[in-house]
């Protein structure tokens, strides 16, 4: 499981999240309680969760797909998701992180 920290402007709101997600990910996703579920590309499940306005992401790799070009095109869309759902970019996330380290 990881954390994302939300940028000041971006609502830390599950039915914001639920939005990207439909965006970036086509296919059926649900709704459980407070967790938001789907599956796509080389991932098998995708949750995520609001928590102390962070973004929380727990993600299962599907082992079984070996193609290439579907694992790039997923991790590709997996990026563009966390940029539209915290408004940070890749480098900007991985700066939080360490940041959040030390």
């Amino acid at each position: 499981m990881k954390q994302y920290k939300i940028k000041r402007g971006f609502k830390p709101d599950i039915d914001r999240i639920y939005s990207v997600m439909e965006e970036c990910f086509p296919g059926e996703i649900f709704r459980n309680g407070i967790y938001l579920e789907t599956a796509y590309g080389a991932m098998s499940k995708i949750k995520v969760w609001i928590a102390n306005k962070m973004l929380c992401v727990d993600t299962v790799s599907d082992k079984t797909i070996s193609d290439d070009e579907i694992i790039l095109q997923t991790n590709k869309d997996f990026r563009e998701f966390l940029y539209k759902a915290t408004g940070y970019t890749t480098k900007e996330r991985m700066k939080n992180a360490a940041k959040d380290v030390d």
